[in-house]
């Protein structure tokens, strides 16, 4: 199974390949997002620890129940070789009505068929108000014409 771009990354493909991701998160498809992460791919979320694409798909599959109308922007901070970092925000409400907007950093690291080995991420949560919700669009992909975090000034 290969996912491109590839490594070596350029500008190019890295930003690419920070856009493939970002749509794919934003599907709440937790098994098709774990398809661009290696078998045995390691994470460190927040303060959880997760080895391989089964306890990927289990985690997402929890994130995702809690964190209700999810929508995510990605934009590519920084890439070299096979490693890309990444800051995002992305905002959701849980089940009592209070929206949140999560501020992150990733480090992910590759494999030579472009799959995910490595993804550490560290996230904040900020509660805001419905009115404060800046990530507007409803389909699962951020449209091309909605503004990412720098034009958002986030």
């Amino acid at each position: 199974m290969s996912r491109p771009p590839f490594p070596p990354f350029n500008a190019e493909t890295a930003a690419r390949k920070v856009r493939i991701a970002e749509d794919a998160w934003n599907t709440r498809d937790p098994e098709k997002v774990s398809l661009a992460y290696t078998p045995d791919s390691q994470w460190r979320n927040r303060s959880d620890f997760i080895r391989g694409r089964e306890e990927i798909v289990t985690f997402l599959t929890q994130k995702w129940q809690r964190e209700q109308d999810y929508r995510l922007i990605k934009e590519l901070w920084a890439f070299r070789d096979d490693r890309i970092a990444v800051r995002f925000a992305y905002e959701w409400r849980d089940q009592s009505g209070q929206w949140f907007r999560s501020h992150g950093n990733e480090n992910w690291e590759f494999d030579e068929n472009g799959l995910m080995r490595y993804r550490a991420a560290s996230i904040n949560d900020q509660p805001i108000s419905a009115d404060s919700r800046l990530f507007h669009w409803s389909e699962t992909r951020r449209p091309d014409s909605h503004p990412g975090l720098s034009a958002l000034g986030l």
